[in-house]
């Protein structure tokens, strides 16, 4: 069962991609007490995770600031050298990276995919979130091969 509208966000271990290294971040503290649009790709460095999906959340990141979001995350199961090094190579310091390694955040939102077939293991989902003192308030997860709902135009549209 995935996640829905009102549920508290599960709490299990992300590492966050810093200036000074990967930090653990337990996903109840990181999401205590603030408004924050997370966003999931199955990839960094991925053709439309690099082409469209972190770029359109750069690129409105203000506008999303201005709509009451506090700060912009992205997760992905990859590890945090590789979240770190996609934000400098098309991110910016307005994207915090939270690295979900093995899958255990995906997979305790219900939102694992299985990409075995394209040599790619367990992976997330493409999604957004809003996510506000820990409750969810917007989910948005594409189907299969799609790229519409997470984007960040739709998540502004619906704030």
């Amino acid at each position: 069962m995935s996640i829905s509208v009102g549920d508290k966000i599960p709490d299990v271990k992300l590492v966050k991609a810093t200036a000074e290294g990967p930090q653990p971040v337990q996903s109840a503290d990181y999401f205590a007490g603030r408004r924050v649009a997370l966003f999931s790709v199955p990839g960094a460095f991925t053709p439309t995770c690099s082409a469209r999906h972190l770029p359109g959340f750069v690129e409105k990141a203000d506008e999303l600031a201005a709509k009451g979001i506090d700060e912009i995350a992205c997760t992905a199961v990859n590890d945090a050298f590789v979240l770190s090094a996609w934000n400098k190579a098309g991110g910016s310091d307005a994207i915090t990276m939270l690295a979900d390694g093995n899958g255990d955040f995906a997979a305790a939102l219900g939102l694992e995919m299985d990409g075995t077939a394209f040599g790619m293991g367990k992976r997330g989902q493409r999604f957004s979130l809003v996510v506000n003192d820990g409750v969810v308030e917007q989910v948005n997860v594409e189907a299969p091969g799609d790229f519409n709902v997470s984007s960040a135009e739709h998540m502004l549209g619906l704030l």
